[in-house]
């Protein structure tokens, strides 16, 4: 059974391939995913939060650029760019616990990532998280 870890994973190689220029990526997205082991409410999770990317990418881009300190946006990598876009949706337009969000970015970035990714990702995620303090945490939902 996939959890909800291995829906952001899919959901990131979604991205990645809607972010190399693969803008029908979403007619295939229930195919990829369920090939992935990605099915029922983790399905629909998964969709969810790749169409809630999608939707905001303007939003999410303009949050990154802000926080980027002697680091040009085009030269973030594929994979590191579509790890923080998740991040930051989850961030500004989900209550998730922040800390949560950051954790599931690093654990990702870890698999998938460079080297050097889950130290960027976690300096950007923070720097956006401190701009959406939660007045509520909803525990036990990652």
């Amino acid at each position: 059974m996939a959890t909800r870890t291995h829906a952001r994973e899919a959901v990131i190689s979604l991205l990645y391939a809607y972010d190399i220029g693969n803008e029908d990526i979403r007619k295939f997205a229930v195919s990829i995913l369920e090939q992935r082991k990605i099915k029922n409410a983790q399905l629909e999770f998964a969709l969810n939060l790749f169409d809630g990317v999608i939707a905001n990418l303007k939003i999410i881009n303009e949050e990154i650029i802000s926080v980027l300190k002697s680091w040009e946006y085009s030269r973030i990598g594929v994979i590191d760019r579509c790890i923080i876009k998740l991040g930051v949706y989850e961030i500004i337009f989900t209550k998730l616990d922040i800390a949560i969000i950051i954790n599931e970015a690093l654990e990702i970035s870890k698999i998938l990532g460079s080297d050097n990714t889950a130290r960027f990702v976690n300096g950007i995620l923070d720097a956006i998280g401190k701009n959406y303090p939660r007045d509520e945490y909803i525990k036990g939902k990652d």
